[in-house]
């Protein structure tokens, strides 16, 4: 007994001393990242204009790699190894988050400083009939109205459709047609957006003789939003557990009313943000729509006949115009579509949110 018991403390002393060490390791003040960051970016600012380096990107990327290099120096130095590491894969997830958000906030910043010079209540209420191009004047009314009709007429299409083959594929689906149906799904998924306008184009126009219409352009938009409802509301559906299936089948109650009652309404919430943001996936598609609806500068509330503007093509339009009248014009148009866009996120967002589970029930 005597043995065991001087051998327990002489085993506890190392690991003792081992936590304790470790609890006294050196650390790096909190305010050291932004200390580096702030050496580095001068550091990188004077290598650059010393240099002649003229982009400020090239500058920032200097800086970048100096903030990793001198993160993990100086971590290595006081902190060791292995928290350097850490320090290293952190300070790597940082800069490439930058990397991503100043190409998306220097977007941004352009088109709202460019486009609120021209953006107002005119702007938002009148179209480009009467106006020269090389005029200021002139507004974005009609191709709102044609973006409107046209992405609307398209989710009308493509998400009915699109919600049946992802029930299809996730509730019946066996055997070679269900694995037929998802290779087709794949390969929508990728074609380019001109692809579905020319297919369009050569069948509903040139073979069956149908005029250019914003229908025409809401036709390819579906075929271009279809696989993203599919693939978004196959993957909500394979998230409502087994177990409601389960036990509405044990009660009698038949499959597509089960499906009715208790699977779409449990994945209601993840169905309707998928839809939205396909939806804000077409709304800024340009390709289709200069194949098919041809622009005008009239308004035309009938998307079944005749030429029809929509946002992007109006974008276009304005910018191949070459004149500074023009180019404004064009750069509203592209901060009306953002805002459309970032509306309709906003949207999914918050069916995202109000039809969560909540806390307790």
């Amino acid at each position: 007994m005597s043995e065991v018991a001087m051998d327990q403390p002489s085993g506890a002393v190392p690991g003792a001393r081992r936590s304790s060490s470790s609890l006294h390791q050196p650390r790096l003040p909190r305010w050291a990242p932004a200390a580096i960051a702030a050496a580095a970016l001068a550091v990188g600012v004077g290598i650059g204009a010393g240099a002649g380096l003229s982009s400020r990107i090239q500058w920032g990327l200097l800086a970048a790699v100096l903030y990793v290099a001198g993160t993990f120096a100086l971590a290595t130095r006081v902190e060791g190894v292995r928290q350097a590491k850490d320090r290293l894969a952190t300070s790597l997830v940082w800069v490439c988050f930058l990397l991503a958000v100043v190409p998306l906030v220097s977007l941004i910043w352009e088109t709202v400083s460019r486009g609120s010079s021209v953006l107002d209540g005119g702007f938002l209420s009148h179209s480009m009939g009467g106006v020269l191009t090389i005029q200021p004047g002139g507004g974005v009314y009609h191709a709102i109205i044609g973006t409107l009709e046209q992405v609307g007429i398209a989710t009308a299409i493509a998400a009915p459709i699109g919600l049946l083959t992802a029930i299809y594929l996730v509730e019946y689906g066996r055997g070679r047609l269900a694995k037929a149906v998802t290779f087709f799904v794949d390969v929508m998924t990728g074609i380019p957006s001109i692809v579905a306008g020319l297919f369009v184009l050569s069948f509903w126009i040139l073979m069956l003789d149908n005029g250019y219409s914003g229908f025409a352009g809401s036709m390819a938009l579906a075929i271009l939003m279809m696989p993203v409802v599919v693939r978004s509301t196959e993957e909500m559906l394979k998230l409502v557990p087994n177990e409601l299936r389960e036990a509405s089948l044990a009660l009698g109650v038949p499959k597509w009313r089960t499906i009715l009652k208790v699977v779409l309404p449990t994945a209601i919430g993840g169905i309707a943000t998928g839809v939205m943001l396909s939806v804000a996936r077409i709304a800024g598609e340009s390709a289709p729509i200069v194949l098919l609806v041809f622009g005008s500068q009239l308004i035309n509330n009938n998307p079944f006949e005749g030429a029809q503007s929509s946002l992007p093509y109006y974008i276009y339009e304005q910018w191949a115009a070459g004149n500074d009248a023009s180019y404004d014009r064009a750069w509203a148009a592209a901060l009306v579509l953002i805002a459309f866009v970032m509306i309709l996120n906003l949207v999914a967002r918050g069916i995202a949110r109000w039809k969560a589970p909540k806390a307790g029930r």
